[in-house]
């Protein structure tokens, strides 16, 4: 079973969605996943900009209109020793 956490990145604006998903992922094991909760439209390139470049795979892109949020699910890839993806 694949374990979830939940990210709060409500009523952030950019850059801070992508910081708070960065500071997130260093605490995820490799095939953990997240589900980042945010209202900054550009989250919905950003973040997945972001995993692409870290090695991160973004499951899931969410608009939610009703609630007024995106929620955008990532599970964490493997990382090196120098803190970068592979």
């Amino acid at each position: 079973m694949t374990r979830r956490h939940t990210l709060d990145a409500r009523n952030l604006l950019c850059p801070m969605p992508v910081i708070r998903v960065q500071d997130a992922m260093g605490s995820l094991a490799p095939g953990e996943e997240i589900e980042v909760r945010c209202t900054d439209p550009g989250a919905m390139s950003d973040v997945p900009m972001w995993c692409r470049v870290h090695g991160h795979e973004v499951l899931d892109v969410v608009e939610d209109l009703d609630a007024d949020e995106i929620r955008i699910t990532i599970r964490a890839g493997s990382d090196d020793d120098d803190g970068r993806t592979v």
